[in-house]
């Protein structure tokens, strides 16, 4: 019998002074997705009044927009909703909830955190064999001899680090976009693709070192206006990417490799960018086999400001119609063995992944091989064609 999900999940310390839009799956043949808004006695149906979190993301103000948002259908209580997401036992004819969002590009910021970027680096010159990664940590480390959350990236300070590694052979692709003047922006998903709370998230078959990462994720609009924020886990292949960068894509981008959830918190009175800028995330691995990991990544600790990150993703250069949304990465990068000494962490089947942050409340995902879990089969089309025949589309298709 499948562990509970539910029993993992702790809600904001502060759930109802926030402005919280979620998305839901309405069964029954006239069912499909739901924007829903939470409310003390439960999750209500707004869909009337946004068909999509996209449009609701556009709105001048979305926190007052959701505030004023006349309630539709009860769907029931977030703790029903929450227990009914979980696949490893779901009733179909019961709502459960999905990602939150839907339009958005899933797009991600890389090598944004000092702690992380050595790892990356590992990776690349291990090409991909954890086998190696201690011998490669360990001379790494003696070798730059410096301590990178020092280095603010695109400085003087950098530009001198960056001609000492290169006249040693030591520069690498990952300290370019780590200390170097542009960041890594990544297609992460395609929209529509990401999981939710409760939803089975996947490993390539063929991968033998990968691991789970905690982060926040921005929603942006189509003006690059940053609204709101959520949970993600940016389920990564350090083998595939560390053979090759040109292979980032199969590193990144899988069946169920995405998830965000449970609920998108918007900018309001209550909850400001601030507050994102000083937030931590917690990560908790538990296995079958009795294998437990715990870490935390601090946004306090990113190398680059938030605002900076969304400015070299949306702008003059790159539009976005329907709006995007941005994991700004991780400063967690595992390296508790998992089997052989100073080969690492990996995931194995059946891991639950638990992903936290006081303001924000708690993702939770199962693992499972993407190959096995349920495909994706709801996209752009699908979407279009269940909200027309719902009436939910206005002439504008919003």
């Amino acid at each position: 019998m499948p562990q509970s999900l539910i029993a993992r999940y702790a809600p904001p310390t502060d759930l109802y002074a926030g402005s919280w839009v979620g998305r839901a799956w309405l069964p029954g043949a006239e069912g499909g997705p739901a924007v829903v808004a939470l409310r003390p006695d439960g999750i209500f149906d707004i869909t009337r009044s946004a068909p999509t979190v996209s449009a609701l993301a556009d709105q001048p103000d979305p926190a007052a927009f959701l505030r004023a948002a006349p309630l539709g259908v009860r769907l029931g209580s977030i703790e029903e909703l929450l227990a009914n997401s979980d696949e490893g036992g779901r009733d179909e004819t019961k709502p459960w909830l999905l990602a939150p969002i839907d339009l958005q590009a899933i797009k991600a910021a890389g090598v944004t955190f000092a702690a992380s970027l050595l790892e990356r680096v590992v990776e690349e010159q291990t090409k991909g064999d954890p086998a190696a990664a201690d011998a490669v940590r360990r001379a790494l480390t003696a070798e730059i001899g410096t301590d990178l959350a020092r280095v603010k990236p695109g400085s003087k300070e950098a530009e001198t680090l960056r001609d000492a590694l290169m006249a040693r052979g030591m520069w690498s692709q990952y300290l370019e976009v780590g200390i170097g003047p542009d960041p890594e922006i990544f297609t992460k998903a395609q929209p529509l693709s990401a999981v939710g709370f409760g939803a089975m998230i996947g490993i390539h078959p063929k991968s033998v070192w990968n691991n789970p990462e905690p982060e926040i994720v921005l929603v942006i609009s189509s003006a690059g206006k940053i609204v709101g924020v959520t949970l993600g886990n940016d389920v990564n292949l350090r083998d595939f990417e560390g053979r090759s960068a040109l292979l980032l894509s199969k590193a990144k981008d899988n069946n169920g490799s995405a998830a965000i959830g449970p609920f998108l918190r918007l900018f309001d009175d209550s909850f400001k960018l601030d507050d994102v800028r000083g937030a931590a995330v917690s990560l908790h691995v538990e296995g079958e086999d009795g294998f437990v990991m715990d870490g935390i990544s601090s946004l306090a600790q990113i190398s680059r400001d938030p605002t900076e990150l969304v400015a070299a993703s949306i702008g003059p250069n790159h539009q976005y119609p329907d709006g995007l949304v941005l994991f700004l990465g991780t400063m967690f990068a595992p390296t508790k063995d998992r089997g052989d000494a100073g080969g690492g962490f990996t995931h194995k089947r059946g891991d639950i992944v638990t992903i936290g942050s006081p303001k924000l409340g708690t993702l939770v995902n199962r693992v499972g091989f993407s190959d096995q879990i349920p495909p994706w089969r709801f996209g752009l089309r699908a979407l279009m064609a269940n909200l027309a025949t719902r009436g939910l589309l206005d002439e504008k298709g919003s």
